[in-house]
């Protein structure tokens, strides 16, 4: 009897496995990563979208890619410091490719995540069509246009040349991922699929699941349409299964109402995701499996409990982000976009605006798999343009499709909490505004109901209340640095729902104050969580001298970046960050940092977006006896400042003094110690020393591995220390890379918004004794070793591992 059962159990699990197996292969067939293997060439030349076209002379390479961050920044580029004076052009991508002849029949589609920008596409020389949005996503049917079993050519024209056409960097090319899908004729449609929570509680919770089923054959068909639910163990956590009948060349919308009990409801703080497997059934054989990750939580607005979340208020600590990545420019690879959530979670934030555009998908697997909230946003302008090129030219033609784009693909991702429908729309108080934000939300609203609808409203030199008509339009309204109307605007219109869009960075203190204490103001969203390319200085601070006002008062040359974030170009995070994360969180309780002194008589001039520069340093030669202000933050009720083990004073640091004290002291090499005391007892303390001479090299990476498969990333801090190992905050010296084994370098760079050398290379100098080296996986498995060095310093050498995918 046990044989038998032993015999039945192994058969069991065979029989699992093979079946796993062809659900594997299923699913791997349906969406294939399409990004190896690209020929490129900068310039435009008509015959490259011809089939027999000879691309041997241009360039291998695999995608993401953004061919502007690979060139130098120059003041006759045409982007201007709107776009970093990065150049951009015209490219051309081809890639060769097989078509098995078992694709014959089948469904066959090209997906673009997103190209940058007026692509046109062609298959063997055909045309598929143009489309100018450089951030929305798109797709094309290729199923009548292959040669089966032959070789077949796909060629993409992307047009970058008309300026300006963007108020920050851009980037240039094929930036994010290109997938091939195959399906059977009968099959789920792209995006196709809608889950929903209708009901949530913390034992039940009811799924809703809305499939849409395509036939593009010329004969009815009978299937079974059959969802899975699946937990984060691999559980099965609901399941039903519904017959379907569909016309010849038809659709069907497809609804099932799932319960689940006792749900992992998706925070923030518990990040719990669930799986959709949505499986088409003929004749006893699957030809179909689609599957789409979600969550299940609640969401819940209203003027008098403000925003909540699973029954729980939230209030939102948020930064604006642009869609690229300091060196790397706008290529999205995943480990990028996963790192710029890592540090926006590091930094306290819990939720970001997606300014001014939709992310990459990367992005939002991102911050649901890592818990952070999201602001999806469509348009950064409607029908009235802010530069010439924008998307004010394509608005009315476009903008259903690119919203739809939005909508469609990402309304499944449980860290999307609200959509933005735009930013500071130049029509704005205006009839006509009212009119396109109702259209807008009318159809937003008919694609997804369950999330509220802001935009971004700044003041336009006029009454505030003129935009009272357009703001009554949305569920909740967008403010750009316009929070301190708050409370009067609520005893206007009590029933109004605000949420800062916009914040001036040095402003947290108030802006958060106004935030706790007025259940009516969801939160706070600082411009930015992080400095971005383009938009050259518009948080610089300068010296007397240079050249003066705001960022579009002059030209800012050689500044190629915004410098306005709290986190910098390399990830590194200002004092402000650590203030701000302060205000709303509890995780960090202590901090110091000293305000740079004045190189007398020259004075520190700030700007709108500007912090007064503020750093992790106790190393100023040439100021010795002179006065130097330390800041010090902190949720203790007071502290205490010590240099060299002296008392230099005690102050209290509660709500009245913003959780700040400022400290004069007369500057002396050694060690400077904030403690933070509690009941008259130093519960926790915060050192900054004086270093010597940069004397050695210092490489921390983020992960000790990664995968080989040419997309994989590590990101390298790299340090100069002096012989004690205290970081030299005032070095700049050279630094060469080098990369040996199974890597590349994908780019270097450092937090200097000056520094005009190229973030393509293999050498940059520090800046502020930190600069920053990407390196990159190749598709082979084995060992990297990066070599660093820096004239009259000993090299410093990071061992990286590769793995193979599947181990």
């Amino acid at each position: 009897m046990d044989k038998i059962f032993f015999r039945a159990k192994a058969l069991f699990c065979l029989l699992f496995i093979c079946i796993f197996s062809i659900f594997a292969q299923t699913n791997l067939e349906r969406k294939q990563l399409f990004d190896y293997d690209w020929k490129f060439f900068l310039g435009d030349t008509v015959a490259a979208k011809q089939k027999n076209f000879n691309d041997a002379s241009w360039r291998s390479l695999d995608l993401p890619h953004d061919w502007s961050i690979e060139g130098r920044v120059n003041p006759k580029n045409p982007t201007k410091g709107a776009g970093g004076y990065f150049p951009a052009g015209i490219g051309w991508y081809r890639k060769t490719f097989q078509t098995p002849i078992d694709w014959k029949g089948k469904s066959v589609s090209v997906y673009f995540e997103g190209v940058y920008m007026n692509s046109e596409v062609f298959i063997n020389g055909k045309s598929l069509g143009v489309h100018p949005y450089g951030y929305s996503s798109f797709i094309y049917d290729l199923s009548s246009y292959l040669d089966f079993g032959k070789t077949n050519v796909i060629a993409v024209r992307v047009d970058n040349s008309k300026h300006l056409n963007s108020r920050w960097y851009s980037g240039s090319g094929i930036y994010r991922h290109v997938w091939m899908q195959v399906t059977d004729p009968v099959h789920v449609a792209h995006w196709g699929v809608a889950v929903t929570t209708p009901e949530v509680s913390p034992k039940k919770a009811s799924v809703q699941v809305k499939t849409i089923v395509k036939n593009v054959s010329a004969i009815p068909q009978n299937i079974t349409l059959k969802t899975t639910l699946w937990n984060k163990s691999g559980k099965v956590a609901g399941s039903k299964s519904v017959k379907v009948q569909l016309s010849a060349n038809g659709q069907k919308d497809v609804f099932q109402l799932i319960p689940v009990a006792n749900p992992l409801l998706w925070s923030p703080e518990s990040p719990d995701l669930y799986q959709a497997q949505i499986q088409l059934i003929s004749s006893n054989k699957i030809i179909d499996n689609s599957k789409t990750t979600f969550g299940i939580r609640s969401l819940k607005f209203s003027a008098e409990n403000g925003f909540q979340l699973n029954g729980k208020p939230l209030k939102i600590n948020g930064g604006c982000v642009h869609h690229e990545n300091g060196c790397l420019g706008s290529a999205a690879y995943d480990r990028a976009e996963e790192r710029k959530i890592e540090l926006l979670k590091a930094g306290g934030f819990n939720v970001v605006r997606t300014s001014h555009n939709t992310p990459s998908e990367a992005f939002l697997d991102a911050c649901d798999r890592l818990g952070l909230l999201v602001m999806d946003e469509s348009f950064d302008c409607w029908t009235i343009g802010k530069n010439p090129n924008d998307y004010s030219v394509y608005f009315n033609q476009w903008w259903e499709r690119d919203l739809q784009a939005m909508v469609l693909r990402d309304r499944n991702h449980p860290s999307i909490f609200m959509w933005s429908i735009g930013n500071e729309i130049p029509e704005r108080g205006k009839p006509e505004a009212v009119k396109t934000a109702t259209m807008l939300i009318d159809a937003l609203k008919k694609m997804d109901n369950t999330r509220p609808i802001t935009s971004a409203i700044v003041e336009n030199g006029k009454d505030w209340t003129i935009m009272d008509s357009l703001m009554a339009v949305h569920d909740v309204v967008g403010y750009n640095y316009h929070l301190f109307a708050a409370p009067d605007d609520h005893k206007r219109v009590p029933s109004r729902m605000i949420v800062q869009t916009e914040s001036y960075p040095k402003d947290a203190f108030v802006n958060w104050k106004l935030v706790h204490d007025n259940s009516y103001v969801l939160g706070d969203i600082v411009w930015t969580a992080i400095d971005y390319l383009g938009e050259s200085g518009i948080g610089r601070y300068y010296y007397s001298g240079e050249v003066p006002g705001e960022n579009w008062d002059n030209d800012m040359f050689p500044i190629h970046a915004a410098y306005c974030g709290d986190i910098d170009l390399i990830g590194w995070r200002k004092p402000i960050s650590h203030y701000r994360s302060m205000l709303y969180n509890d995780n960090q309780k202590l901090y110091m940092a000293v305000r740079e002194p004045a190189p007398e008589p020259l004075e520190i001039k700030e700007t709108w977006w500007s912090v007064y520069p503020t750093w992790e340093s106790w190393t100023w030669p040439g100021f010795e006896g002179r006065s130097v202000q330390v800041e010090v933050y902190s949720k203790y009720s007071k502290v205490r400042l010590y240099l060299n083990d002296k008392l230099i004073g005690e102050q209290s640091v509660g709500r009245d003094q913003q959780f700040k004290a400022t400290f004069t002291v007369p500057y002396a090499a050694g060690v400077l110690k904030a403690v933070g005391v509690d009941n008259g007892k130093e519960i926790e303390s915060t050192l900054l020393k004086t270093a010597g001479e940069a004397a050695a090299i210092k490489l921390t990476a983020d992960r000790k591995e990664m995968t080989a498969n040419g997309q994989d990333l590590i990101f390298v801090t790299v340090e100069l220390t002096d012989k004690n190992g205290v970081q030299q905050p005032n070095a700049n010296n050279r630094l060469n890379f080098k990369v040996e084994g199974e890597g590349t370098i994908a780019g270097v760079g450092n937090a200097d918004v000056r520094d005009t050398d190229p973030y393509v290379g293999n050498t940059r100098k520090a800046w502020k004794g930190r600069a920053q080296v990407v390196v990159k996986s190749t598709q082979k498995a084995g060992e990297i070793k990066l070599i660093v060095n820096s004239p009259g310093i000993e090299n410093a050498i990071l061992n990286i591992k590769t793995n193979n995918a599947n181990q």
